[in-house]
C-alpha cells in the first residue's frame, strides 16, 4: 500500500528541540499535524512513526521523542500527494517553517493549531482513519 498520511500529534509542554540540520526549534504546547508520504510501504512508514525505539532519521523523529501521536489518517495513492495536502493547512494554521519538506518546494509539512481547526481540515480530505494498536 502506497500513499500519504497525516499524523495528529500532541505535545504536553513547551519545548525547544534540536531538529537535525534545521537547528533548535521552539514548539509550543498543543496539537500539531504532520503530513508525509510513503510510496514504498505506507503501513510500514506509519508503524515506524508509532514506534518509540527507532533511529532518528527525519525531522518528525526529533519531535516524536517528546510528543505523542494521537491519531493517524491516510489515503492510498500511487502519486506523492503530501504537498497538495500540506497546502490545505497553510491557509488556516500556524506553520513550523522548513520542517519535513527538505525534498520539495513547500515551506513546511508541520502545522500547529486548535484541535477543532485541524479536524475540520482533515475531514475535508476524506482520508481513512488508521487504528493505532495499543501495543505499538
Amino acid at each position: 500500500m502506497n500513499g500519504s498520511y497525516i499524523l495528529v500529534i500532541g505535545l504536553d509542554d513547551d519545548k525547544t528541540i534540536q531538529v537535525g540540520k534545521l537547528g533548535k526549534t521552539f514548539f509550543k504546547k498543543g496539537i500539531y499535524v504532520y503530513v508525509g508520504s510513503a510510496l514504498n510501504g505506507l503501513e510500514q512508514r506509519i508503524q515506524r512513526h508509532l514506534r518509540d525505539n527507532k533511529k532518528i532519521h527525519w525531522h518528525i523523529d526529533y519531535l516524536l521523542q517528546y510528543a505523542k501521536i494521537i491519531k493517524v489518517f491516510y489515503i492510498e495513492s500511487k502519486d506523492r500527494e503530501e504537498c497538495k495536502i500540506a497546502c490545505l493547512f497553510v491557509k488556516k494554521l500556524k506553520q513550523i517553517q522548513n520542517f519535513g519538506c527538505s525534498d520539495c518546494k513547500c515551506k513546511t509539512h508541520l502545522f500547529y493549531g486548535s484541535k477543532k481547526e485541524l479536524e475540520h481540515i482533515i475531514k475535508k480530505q476524506k482520508m481513512i482513519f488508521y487504528k493505532i494498536n495499543a501495543n505499538t
